[in-house]
């Protein structure tokens, strides 16, 4: 396993424990003082614990050398790591709904105490640290599924935020209704999530436009003997970006200083655009009319 997958997996282990223990703290108290809210926060956390889980074991294949059936790797199984979070989040926003009708039919008077609401903070400081803490590690070792799995563990930020304000409104005499409508609003933080995290993961997928065409060729055409560049496309993620295109070079290369021009080109994207690259450039010999072809195309 790579340095950078047995870095993500530490995270995850150490954002894992820490979700766990904000979970439980939420629902206990939200159990203790019959409020849906705060139970529906505190069933959200125990997702941020479950979304770890599927993490791990997406980096744990994710970091599989590659071999003859994949000889691009296995790197995308982060991503269908986060396509599985996104599901799960869509289940458990469907409960909340359902648990809130039931409530708004049944109404129960939450025991607001001052403990509650301190637990309430408390997890709120926790999770405030957690998502910090896992979204920079994400972007320090470009993890999709770090920074994906951070996405939702934010939402419980402002998803406590909101509970908090229900609880205190209660506690100054709004109608007991309150709590269960609050639920409604954390179903559609939680939906609102998925919806982002499914976003960011199939787009990779999907091998939309990693690096903006534009950029790279400036890049290429800053080398003198490069007169052309056309046909360029990236795929990828951040920690696994791909690019083909097609380069136009002074005819009297020879194919030893073409190779060696097209290494120095891919250390300048890399320098560049700060990702690992692998480039891939089908060569061609540049003459006037040809070039004018191929912007017109």
């Amino acid at each position: 396993m790579s340095s950078n997958f047995t870095k993500v997996k530490k995270v995850l282990w150490i954002i894992l424990f820490a979700n766990i223990a904000v979970a439980a703290l939420k629902v206990i108290v939200g159990t203790v003082i019959s409020s849906t809210s705060m139970i529906a926060d505190g069933f959200h956390s125990f997702t941020d614990g479950s979304s770890n889980i599927v993490g791990l074991i997406g980096v744990h294949f994710a970091s599989k050398p590659v071999d003859e059936d994949h000889p691009y790797g296995h790197g995308k199984f982060e991503m269908l790591a986060g396509l599985f979070i996104a599901g799960m989040l869509l289940m458990l926003s469907g409960k909340i709904v359902m648990d809130a009708v039931s409530r708004i039919f049944n109404p129960v008077l939450p025991d607001i105490t001052l403990e509650s609401l301190l637990v309430l903070l408390l997890t709120l400081v926790i999770n405030i640290f957690v998502s910090t803490f896992e979204f920079k590690a994400g972007k320090k070792l470009n993890s999709q599924i770090l920074i994906s799995d951070s996405m939702h563990t934010r939402s419980d930020i402002f998803i406590t935020i909101g509970v908090l304000a229900t609880l205190i409104s209660i506690k100054l005499g709004l109608p007991p209704i309150v709590d269960p409508l609050a639920s409604f609003i954390v179903a559609g933080f939680i939906i609102h999530t998925a919806y982002e995290i499914f976003t960011a993961n199939s787009s990779i997928l999907l091998d939309k436009v990693a690096v903006d065409a534009n950029i790279i060729r400036d890049i290429v055409l800053s080398f003198e003997q490069v007169k052309d560049a056309h046909k360029i496309r990236s795929r990828g993620s951040k920690n696994d970006l791909h690019i083909d295109m097609h380069i136009m070079l002074e005819p009297g290369l020879s194919v030893e200083e073409s190779h060696e021009l097209i290494h120095l080109i891919e250390d300048r994207i890399k320098d560049e655009i700060k990702q690992k690259v692998q480039l891939i450039a089908h060569i061609e010999p540049y003459n006037a009319d040809t070039a004018l072809w191929q912007t017109k195309e």
